[in-house]
């Protein structure tokens, strides 16, 4: 059975967002099949086949700023790990049943469906193929409210061309497919979809014979997410009602604590974090993400985005987008990759931006922060 399925951008609402500020997207068919036996008992009820991208840094955009669906792979060269632009990205979509169970707040959900896309690294050339490195570091990704993965395209595939898998978990009740039905309270509960997600494709990976079979590297997984998605991720870094403690790394684009969540933030440490703010977003206050950056004296990063609002340094192709990518991946090399000179990368990148940001570290704010 083959179904299709069109995301499009809407405004959400308690994090109000400029429509011209986003773009219409099409995802390809989905092409429903069953999961492989032997694997936990919830199921993958729809995988589609791999649509190859060109998925380098260099890759020329699309008009009007939309993500292109197609594009020519750049010839082979040698460049070093963790170098955007270093493969080829294809994508396959799952949809992921999470049984009904109790939530972190008492309540009784019923059956989630998980819809969850992967954008992974292939040999360039190749139409979908694993390239022979690997296994490869996981990015869960969260996007924001009444928003899918396709808003944040060009620095999702930034990621994966550098060498990462990233996992994106459109949310059941707040992605941009429920319209009016969009329900922000349920955000407590999108924690436990990310892990859940996270779990599901750490099996898979364990299990022969799958797709992601022995692709993914168990000890080298980060999360990140905007907006709302933010919110959720850094729940399930510092949260005690959400904590993942699988995850080395977390990002937190333009986030802030979410009050609903039963359980204090901090208090039984947290891996590195890195936090992106920009100092004139008015639906994410500076605040709130400074909150959180100060809320321990662990290892902490506060990326400030000189005169960025909400969704510009995480959309399109735009000279702040692009240092958002370049940093973030730096922050993932170094702490989930272990790469130690990525952070001189991160601090270069920041220092060498033109006046666009500044990066704090350690409880200190860059100077102007808002």
């Amino acid at each position: 059975m083959v179904s299709a399925v069109s995301i499009s951008g809407r405004i959400p609402g308690r994090r109000l967002i400029a429509a011209s500020e986003l773009a219409v997207v099409v995802l390809a068919a989905v092409v429903l099949v069953a999961a492989c036996g032997g694997a936990p008992p919830a199921t993958v009820r729809s995988v589609a086949s791999p649509s190859v991208r060109a998925a380098s840094a260099a890759a020329t955009p699309s008009a009007a700023g939309t993500p292109s669906r197609t594009a020519s792979a750049a010839p082979a060269r040698v460049v070093s790990p963790g170098l955007a632009g270093t493969y080829g990205v294809a994508e396959r979509q799952m949809t992921l049943a999470e049984p009904a169970h109790v939530g972190v707040t008492g309540q009784h959900l019923g059956e989630r469906s998980v819809l969850t896309l992967i954008r992974y690294p292939v040999a360039r050339g190749s139409s979908g193929s694993w390239p022979s490195s690997g296994p490869f570091p996981l990015l869960m990704f969260a996007p924001g409210f009444m928003q899918c993965s396709d808003t944040y395209e060009h620095l999702l595939q930034a990621w994966a061309s550098a060498g990462y898998v990233v996992a994106s978990v459109d949310f059941p009740r707040t992605d941009c497919l429920v319209g009016s039905a969009a329900y922000e309270p349920d955000l407590v509960n999108q924690p436990g979809d990310v892990s859940y997600a996270l779990g599901r494709l750490l099996a898979l990976n364990a299990h022969p014979h799958d797709f992601l079979s022995g692709r993914l590297n168990p000890h080298a997984i980060a999360a990140t997410g905007q907006s709302d998605g933010g919110d959720t991720v850094a729940a399930l870094a510092a949260d005690t009602c959400c904590q993942d403690r699988r995850l080395k790394a977390v990002a937190v684009l333009s986030g802030a604590e979410w009050p609903p969540m039963p359980g204090p933030y901090f208090t039984r440490g947290a891996p590195p974090m890195l936090f992106v703010q920009g100092n004139a977003d008015t639906i994410n206050p500076p605040w709130t993400s400074v909150q959180l950056y100060r809320a321990d004296r662990a290892t902490r990063y506060y990326l400030d985005l000189y005169g960025a609002d909400h969704m510009v340094p995480y959309t399109g192709d735009n000279p702040v987008e692009r240092l958002v990518a370049r940093i973030t991946l730096a922050f993932f090399d170094r702490y989930v990759l272990g790469q130690a000179r990525a952070l001189a990368t991160m601090t270069r990148a920041a220092g060498a931006s033109g006046g666009l940001a500044a990066l704090g570290s350690g409880g200190g704010l860059p100077p102007d922060t808002g």
